[in-house]
């Protein structure tokens, strides 16, 4: 059995409570670097932007992650200020990443609107 004197055991509570205190403030720190990073993004987004990031988000957590690291620092520099659905769009599939938008064609006639497939449906009856 191991024993240790009160000077000891001192010690190492203080180093522990420093270790903690230290990762409280590590935590408070990425948290406040996200809210961060996503004020920054939804004051360059524009239109349907975000909807293509989430997209990407989803099937490309770890690329995506990267790009928005890469906008955040251009819009910091202050090369770019807005950016619309279709230029991330653009963006994202010229870095090689093949994302893919849910996307329907929606008809309106005679006061209700109507899926395309809903139209041929009907023409074909």
């Amino acid at each position: 059995m191991i024993i240790m004197s009160d000077k000891e055991l001192k010690a190492i509570r203080q180093k522990r409570i420093q270790e903690l205190k230290k990762t409280r403030i590590l935590k408070k720190q990425k948290t406040d670097s996200e809210i961060n990073i996503t004020k920054i993004l939804n004051k360059l987004f524009k239109g349907r932007a975000w909807e293509v990031f989430n997209a990407s988000k989803f099937q490309f957590p770890l690329e995506t992650s990267k790009i928005t690291k890469l906008l955040v620092k251009l819009v910091l520099e202050g090369n770019i200020s807005q950016m619309n659905g279709e230029q991330l769009f653009t963006l994202i599939r010229q870095l090689g990443l093949p994302i893919k938008l849910k996307t329907s064609i929606n008809y309106l006639g005679k006061g209700k609107i109507k899926s395309l497939s809903e139209k041929f449906k009907e023409s074909m009856r």
